[in-house]
């Protein structure tokens, strides 16, 4: 009798696994019949993931994953390595339990620039795709960075790579992308191996007091556009508005991950504050530049809370 039970108990765990298997397997079929196509005129949304763009078969551009479930999917789509372009701090904990490389490689919504489009082409080159390349939204930054990388590596035209921007749903506004997609061309392996190769998890500012003068800089960059009416000044006509705005809640959160900001907890939670306050400011600009008075409103939210932070901090 105690031999049958254990026979028993065996099958039933053999059963369960193979249940479980095929499952798996169905739930992975499943998935492979909604991954976008380099082909789709729509974005998608997977379990977890949002907004979606294949750009080739090797490079998807979209939103940060969403918890636990974001990252089940790109380890259920085949993705090897994750590449954010966002200002956050990566999920590393989700990604390490899934076997998935992280790389942090922040960009800005005026432009890529050259050193750190060399930096992502080279990630995109030397380590194991396919790639998922996001930002916070998943349409602009993302976008942006993975139709310049695809240039790099030889994989679409310029043409072809804005038209996968439009996919994603990149603003026009955002003019200095699109112009770093336009401008970029393949470059040759010796002209990558010129660039790093750290590729690191969490990418680290130079320091507190580098980050402060960027964040001063685009600061007052943003009160010469008020001045001008929420318009690029005429001094100045490459200060986009909705691209100052975007820098600065960029900047913000990226430096509430600092080391130096994170030793004290209510520094930290008034630069996450006035990063928020900086992306509302964007999404304002984004919906309707002429009501200036709630901009104006907005902007001066936004920098009574770097006031008030340097007041206590640093002078």
């Amino acid at each position: 009798m105690l031999k049958d039970g254990v026979r028993l108990g065996v099958l039933l765990v053999l059963c369960f696994a193979f249940q479980a298997c095929r499952s798996i397997k169905n739930q992975g079929q499943a998935l492979g019949q909604m991954l976008p196509l380099p082909t789709a005129t729509q974005p998608v949304n997977l379990p977890g993931l949002e907004n979606v763009v294949a750009f080739t078969k090797s490079f998807y551009s979209g939103a940060v994953p969403i918890g636990e479930q974001g990252f089940a999917t790109l380890k259920a789509m085949g993705i090897k390595t994750l590449i954010s372009v966002d200002g956050a701090k990566p999920q590393l904990k989700y990604a390490k339990k899934y076997g998935l490389r992280y790389v942090h490689l922040p960009i800005g919504y005026d432009a890529v620039s050259k050193n750190r489009s060399l930096e992502l082409a080279r990630a995109a080159r030397d380590l194991p795709g396919p790639f998922y390349i996001h930002c916070h939204h998943g349409k602009h930054r993302s976008a942006g960075a993975t139709a310049v990388v695809s240039v790099m590596l030889g994989d679409l035209t310029p043409f072809a790579a804005i038209k996968r921007m439009h996919v994603s749903g990149t603003s026009l506004h955002y003019k200095g992308l699109f112009a770093s997609v336009s401008q970029a061309v393949l470059v040759s392996d010796a002209v990558l191996d010129s660039a790093s190769n750290a590729f690191p998890q969490v990418w680290q500012t130079r320091n507190l007091v580098d980050a402060m003068v960027a964040i001063d800089q685009v600061a007052d960059h943003l009160k010469a556009i008020k001045a001008a009416g929420w318009k690029p000044p005429v001094n100045a006509p490459d200060l986009l508005p909705i691209a100052e705005a975007g820098r600065l809640a960029d900047l913000l959160k990226n430096l509430g991950d600092d080391k130096q900001v994170s030793e004290s907890a209510q520094m930290r939670d008034w630069i996450l504050a006035s990063s928020a306050d900086a992306s509302v400011l964007e999404n304002q600009l984004m919906a309707d530049k002429r009501r200036t008075q709630k901009l104006d409103e907005q902007l001066k939210r936004v920098l009574y809370s770097c006031t008030r932070c340097h007041e206590k901090y640093r002078n």
